[in-house]
């Protein structure tokens, strides 16, 4: 095996001698340089850097002497694997995969099996027996290339199509040809991840959690490996905790015979693990026993993609895992109890946000007795979500703006939906499982979620006024009564309250604690707007009422110098004082991408 160090101006090897920061290299590649390090099996691979991104989007085209420094990667590449890329008999076939330094998952482009065209797939064919196989990676290419690279809508292949053409309608439709060159593939695909960063669902996401704009992508491009080679092959996902309870169990999904897109893209309802603990025992084995030795070296509930080829594992990628709200407080108190992490610690895990989540609305009691199940599936992300049915994202936006509570309902959501996830008050989709897009975007936003409730399932609620229960995957006929959990019912959320008030630079007093010279902003039109409050507290010693008790509210308060603030409830504005004044800063993020 090829040793040589690799590194130039423009991209290095991942071989886990060094570890880069992400912002050079993005999430996904850290976590392989990190996985590496940890003696774990990784496919081989290199990393193109944002600088390269930022020069790229700088120009359009790609930085001078990059072709030179890929020809030396992929000869790098080949000589890790003992395989040639695009051809002879063994041939190499690469994934090109995105990776920003904050995660952003399912926002930008992948594309599987590049080095695949007519003269490899007879390689593959015969070098595995089984033209099955062969074909089906030719035709994987080509679907995610001609969607992603060329940007066109790609025709379902039946079995007894030629390949040829069925390629030909892909190539009119876009008006140009899919490149046999293997070479030429990838610089067109590395040229499509770039742009991707600049993708309309790309922006909206960064917009709404706060990323800036300015730290591009990395590409990392990897030797691939076939779970859809066999029926002892397969691709999954796998948390090392439950992300939507938090319970200290794995939790994932694993789908035989199949690439990682199809798990993750919510077209298939893949198989529990415990399948997997049956098909590939040895590899179900090293994969719990990776989950561990991952979750104790990041201090974080680890998602990991990993696929199966022939009985061994691989892992892609590691990160820390999205979880629900509920699962937030849970993992965030457990791991300090285990001892993985410290209090600042725990408290930073948790946002304003997940406990307004946790806090809102549920069913009340009997309040689904006799109501009308319209639809049932998988509960991915917990919560109540009230609102009328519409099966299109851009309509779901238009009508969230104009005031109306909608609920999406699609067959399958795709980063192309993200904006109307983003204003909807639940998510239902016909297709998919607990790893699919919608179920993960789902618990990243505190979003009611069911997924796989079947074919046909959204015509017939489309339009209606409907009830989703995202613990329990029902969708209701009408609007159910609920009630407002409170703060102290859950004996993890109370001790997370209990530390927030220590750790407070500011006191939140309860309603009926109030101190009698509190400074009341509820008549106040004015103090419905962040953006007045300074003016408005200033010289108060507490404050209630207005947009107080927001986050800017808080931020706001601690400004001014206020002693305290009143709120219901007031973990969420302990724990926006705590994030505001600076007390968690210095503790490090193990996101990846």
């Amino acid at each position: 095996m090829a040793t040589t160090p690799l590194q130039g101006k423009w991209l290095l090897a991942l071989d886990g001698c060094d570890l880069p920061e992400k912002a050079l290299i993005g999430g996904k590649a850290w976590s392989i340089a990190h996985m590496l390090r940890q003696g774990l099996p990784v496919p081989p691979a290199f990393v193109i850097t944002t600088e390269a991104c930022a020069a790229y989007l700088e120009t359009g085209e790609l930085p001078a002497g990059l072709d030179d420094e890929l020809q030396a990667a992929m000869q790098w590449l080949e000589g890790q694997t003992g395989r040639t890329y695009g051809r002879g008999n063994a041939p190499l076939l690469v994934s090109v995969r995105s990776g920003a330094p904050i995660s952003m998952p399912g926002m930008m482009d992948t594309v599987l099996n590049l080095g695949i065209n007519a003269e490899t797939m007879q390689a593959f064919a015969a070098e595995s027996g089984d033209d099955r196989f062969a074909r089906d990676t030719y035709r994987r290419f080509h679907e995610l290339y001609g969607e992603i690279v060329l940007k066109v809508p790609v025709p379902k292949l039946s079995d007894d199509q030629e390949l040829s053409e069925w390629r030909a309608r892909i190539e009119k439709a876009a008006g140009e040809a899919v490149p046999d060159a293997p070479i030429e593939q990838l610089k067109a695909t590395i040229e499509a991840v770039f742009r991707s960063w600049t993708s309309r669902r790309a922006k909206r996401y960064r917009k709404h959690h706060d990323i800036p704009d300015s730290l591009g992508t990395a590409v990392t491009v990897q030797a691939m490996v076939f779970g859809n080679l066999d029926q002892n092959s397969g691709t999954g996902v796998l948390f090392s905790r439950n992300p939507l309870t938090g319970e200290p169990v794995p939790y994932g999904e694993y789908l035989r015979c199949a690439q990682g897109e199809d798990v993750v893209s919510g077209k298939y309802t893949p198989e529990h693990l415990d399948d997997m603990k049956v098909a590939v025992p040895d590899a179900y084995k090293a994969l719990i026993d990776a989950a561990q030795i991952l979750e104790s070296a990041n201090r974080e509930v680890q998602d990991i993609e990993f696929t199966v080829q022939h009985g061994k594992l691989y892992l892609l990628q590691s990160r820390t895992a999205k979880r629900s709200p509920a699962a937030a407080v849970r993992i965030a108190v457990d791991m300090y109890r285990e001892g993985h992490i410290d209090i600042e610690d725990a408290i930073r895990r948790v946002n304003p946000d997940q406990v307004h989540s946790i806090l809102s609305p549920r069913l009340g009691e009997g309040a689904s007795a006799g109501a009308t199940v319209l639809a049932s599936g998988l509960g991915v992300s917990h919560g109540i979500g009230v609102g009328t049915v519409v099966s299109d994202a851009d309509e779901a936006e238009r009508r969230a703006h104009t005031g109306e509570d909608v609920v999406l309902a699609t067959a399958t959501t795709s980063p192309d939906d993200v904006h109307g996830m983003l204003v909807a008050r639940a998510v239902i989709t016909e297709q998919g499982g607990s790893t699919s897009h919608a179920a993960v975007v789902g618990r990243a936003l505190g979003l009611p979620s069911v997924v796989g409730c079947g074919v046909g399932a959204v015509t017939a609620l489309h339009g209606q006024l409907v009830t989703v229960d995202g613990e329990h995957g029902k969708i209701y006929s009408g609007a159910l009564e609920v009630v407002r959990p409170q703060e102290t019912e859950d004996d993890r959320l109370a001790e997370l309250l209990s530390w927030a008030r220590k750790h407070s630079p500011l006191i939140v007093y309860r309603p009926d604690e109030a101190p009698q010279d509190t400074l009341d902003l509820e008549s106040n039109d004015d103090a419905a707007d962040p953006a007045n409050l300074p003016a408005l507290i200033k010289g108060a010693r507490g404050a209630r009422g207005g947009a107080i008790a927001s986050e800017a509210g808080v931020k706001a308060a601690l400004q001014a110098g206020l002693e305290y603030i009143v709120a219901e409830p007031t973990l969420p504005a302990l724990l926006a004082a705590i994030h505001a004044g600076g007390t968690t800063e210095s503790i490090p993020s193990t996101e990846n991408d």
